[in-house]
């Protein structure tokens, strides 16, 4: 049996794993997600979140031996938990997920892309503190495969996105991980091609594919379930 512990990313809440869950449950694993700070349903003020506050809650989710699920950002703080405890991590599996190197923050790394689709999309506060997502873009950017009335609703849960998280440049990078990449190759969020580039001295047999958007949790829940279930027991 696996315990995992799925992360969303940007503007995203637990919400977002609701459709993959069941699927993980009904074949004998644990599983669960978290509202990281100021996402979802917790309340931390977004101007006081940080990469460290991200990680502190993962770390403290964790029951023992874990495999660990960051989405698209959430690559940054499941890697910054990990390093930290790296005694309870099993493995981590990045899904269409930015993964840390040493010095550079996210924001970095997505300057990395040959291409920046989010740019037209992301509106930033006037205190600068976060970034929302333009709703009438949000559909074409996240959602393109999934159902519209589901999309319509994943829409309507986002929220602002803090920025300092996405600001602050990793600090580690002298610890390895059990790590596993998901690419999504119909990606309109995070360039399948970047996606590809930065996993293309990975070994053979810790990447695989899914024809998907930026959002198989709800465009392909089950088929990505199963992928998860076949990596945690690979």
């Amino acid at each position: 049996m696996t315990d995992f512990l799925l992360i969303h990313g940007s503007a995203h809440g637990a919400w977002c794993w609701d459709h993959v869950i069941p699927h993980l449950t009904a074949a004998g694993h644990t599983a669960r997600a978290i509202d990281l700070p100021s996402h979802g349903d917790d309340q931390t003020p977004a101007a006081l979140v940080t990469l460290d506050m991200y990680a502190g809650k993962i770390r403290a989710a964790m029951h023992g031996k874990t495999v660990l699920v960051g989405h698209s950002m959430a690559g940054y703080p499941i890697t910054v938990a990990a390093d930290q405890s790296p005694h309870m991590i099993d493995k981590l599996i990045y899904l269409c997920a930015h993964v840390p190197e040493a010095g550079k923050s996210i924001a970095d790394m997505r300057l990395l892309a040959d291409t920046q689709p989010l740019a037209d999309a992301m509106i930033k506060s006037e205190d600068a503190k976060t970034v929302t997502i333009d709703p009438d873009l949000a559909h074409e950017k996240f959602y393109h495969d999934v159902d519209p009335s589901l999309s319509d609703w994943a829409i309507a849960q986002l929220c602002p996105q803090p920025i300092a998280p996405q600001v602050t440049a990793y600090a580690g990078g002298t610890r390895t991980h059990n790590r596993h990449y998901i690419r999504c190759l119909d990606d309109r969020a995070i360039p399948p091609a970047y996606q590809i580039d930065r996993t293309s001295d990975w070994p053979d047999g810790i990447v695989s594919e899914m024809q998907t958007s930026h959002s198989p949790f709800l465009s392909a829940p089950a088929v990505l379930a199963a992928e998860l279930i076949r990596i945690a027991e690979s």
